[in-house]
């Protein structure tokens, strides 16, 4: 058994989207970050249980984005278990500048790129059938309506060239701050801008082609 066997849950958890707060919990923001705060202090410590807890609290977004990026459900799972791997190995120097989550994502961001740099080479940029129908699957709601906007949004968004799909992803998807997506992406705030100005511009134009509208 891999030495982090022990704390990092199996991939079912990676793929889980996160549900409502058990009874007893509180929900919020605020509530959220003191928690992962507690559980971090816990598993500096060497608590594993705590460690599983903060898996279980964002493995189903560090998936999700993963997902975005790669396009690829089995890339994504693998993404994000070796970003949850490195942030157990990196825990003890975490010192908590920014929230654990906002920590991990660059994480996941990150090695998402390296993954996407290493594929690239190996297959075509088509979209990954799988994917493309776990996101549809999320994107559905109780509104048929709203569930097929949400569709059509991400087959848009999946034919944006890779960096300028990222920034969207992270900014709007992940509610990062366009400061807070430079940091990840490692580029300039100008820059980052840039990408969600054209971007927003381009699914903008593909929607309206799609609807006819001149």
């Amino acid at each position: 058994m891999k030495p982090w066997e022990d704390v990092i849950p199996s991939k079912s958890v990676m793929g889980a989207q996160a549900g409502p707060p058990a009874a007893g919990e509180t929900a919020g923001p605020a509530a959220d970050r003191a928690e992962d705060r507690d559980l971090v202090r816990l598993a500096q410590g060497g608590d594993q249980a705590a460690f599983r807890r903060l898996v279980e609290r964002h493995g189903g977004r560090a998936h999700a984005l993963a997902l975005r990026i790669l396009r690829s459900a089995s890339d994504a799972e693998e993404v994000a278990q070796d970003a949850f791997v490195r942030a157990w190995r990196a825990l003890p120097g975490f010192r908590g500048d920014a929230a654990f989550g906002s920590w991990l994502y660059r994480i996941v961001a990150r090695r998402a790129f390296d993954r996407a740099a290493v594929l690239k080479g190996r297959r075509t940029r088509e979209t990954d059938v799988e994917a493309a129908e776990e996101l549809a699957a999320a994107a559905s709601g109780p509104d048929p309506e709203a569930g097929e906007r949400a569709r059509r949004l991400e087959r848009l968004l999946a034919e944006l060239p890779e960096v300028p799909r990222a920034v969207v992803t992270l900014y709007y998807f992940e509610d990062r701050s366009v400061e807070d997506v430079a940091k990840t992406m490692r580029m300039p705030v100008n820059t980052v801008k840039t990408h969600l100005h054209r971007a927003r511009a381009a699914l903008r134009g593909a929607w309206m082609r799609e609807d006819g509208t001149p």
